[in-house]
């Protein structure tokens, strides 16, 4: 069954789009629109595209199933409503919307209409976090009681509408929406009692250009989540901790390791010697007490979120990605924005 789908804005993310769908056998793009005259002529010039004379016109066209949304943040409301109750199912870029009310009012236009509506969060299928999955999955650190997870960079917040308030920008909604999503599959049955956020400004006193944020959950174990763009050392892209070993992944490319306890007692710890004194509590083990493996590393195909779509479209499939996970990520983000303002630990169950 072929699919025919059209596009409400075509910056960069919206390229990135056309090129993975050229690869997609069974989905084709029927036409985009775009505000700015420039895109539509280069949608039209580069890539031979039909451009369509208006958005009421994209969502009036008769051959098209699928609409996908990549706007600034603030559009993506009222452009999903209006094509679902166009008749159209709906993709819409991260993050979703802009609060957990217009996400409540998206879902009751999915309702009220028949329309599938989903987000891309297209993450779920980096293979740093696969292989963290992985690792918790398969026990590999034993009882688990701590979790980091973070990216840096150092060019500060990208010079176009995520700079802007209202405009959805900012970091949590731009790149927090991506690690909190991550950390909620891995405890998604897990409720969190707290939270406590901090936003930085370092470049850009509108919105958030860095943040951090410590989650507590109900079984004991905490997660910190960090977002910088002004680090010009970058941390692990992961650190995880169980009670009998520790992974790290360095990076997007999966450097990194597993170090486990071997089981051999240590009795006899020879100090440190450091410039102020002894210490055998912080000395390094024993070769013979540890163990080191290489991470088990996940292969995956982004293409499958699209692949997923279409068959939910032809009842074939249930949705990997479900609103309700959706709709707990935008709480835990509001969280931790109302924590940033108050200095205040959020508790309350998300």
């Amino acid at each position: 069954m072929n699919h025919k789908m059209a596009i409400v804005g075509f910056g960069g993310m919206a390229g990135w789009h056309y090129d993975e769908i050229q690869t997609i056998e069974g989905l084709e793009i029927a036409g985009i629109w775009d505000i700015r005259e420039e895109r539509r002529d280069y949608a039209a010039r580069e890539k031979g595209l039909h451009v369509y004379g208006s958005l009421e016109d994209l969502l009036a066209d008769p051959e098209t199933d699928l609409v996908l949304i990549a706007t600034p943040n603030d559009v993506h409301k009222p452009v999903a409503v209006a094509a679902m109750e166009a008749g159209k199912n709906v993709i819409s870029e991260k993050p979703i919307t802009l609060s957990s009310a217009d996400l409540q009012e998206m879902i009751d236009a999915s309702e009220r209409t028949g329309r599938f509506l989903t987000v891309h969060q297209n993450r779920r299928w980096d293979e740093d976090y696969l292989t963290v999955k992985k690792i918790l999955e398969e026990g590999k650190l034993g009882e688990l009681f701590r979790i980091e997870s973070r990216v840096h960079g150092s060019r500060g917040i990208p010079g176009d509408w995520r700079q802007e308030k209202e405009h959805g920008g900012g970091m949590i909604l731009d790149w927090g929406v991506h690690l909190l999503d991550q950390l909620l599959q891995m405890f998604a049955h897990v409720p969190i009692k707290s939270v406590y956020g901090v936003e930085t400004h370092v470049t850009n006193q509108l919105v958030d250009d860095g943040f951090y944020t410590e989650i507590a959950f109900e079984n004991g174990v905490t997660a910190l989540v960090e977002v910088g763009t002004s680090n010009f050392v970058s941390l692990p892209r992961w650190y995880v901790m169980g009670a009998d070993g520790t992974a790290v992944i360095e990076d997007w490319a999966l450097n990194g390791k597993i170090v486990r306890a071997s089981g051999v007692d240590e009795k006899d710890v020879a100090p440190v010697i450091t410039a102020a004194g002894l210490t055998k509590t912080m000395a390094p083990r024993r070769d013979d007490s540890i163990f080191t493996e290489e991470l088990p590393k996940v292969e995956s195909d982004v293409r499958d979120f699209y692949y997923n779509v279409m068959a939910v479209l032809e009842g074939r499939e249930e949705s990997l990605i479900r609103l309700p996970e959706v709709m707990r990520v935008m709480k835990l983000m509001e969280a931790i924005h109302r924590s940033a303002e108050t200095g205040e630990v959020v508790k309350e169950a998300i």
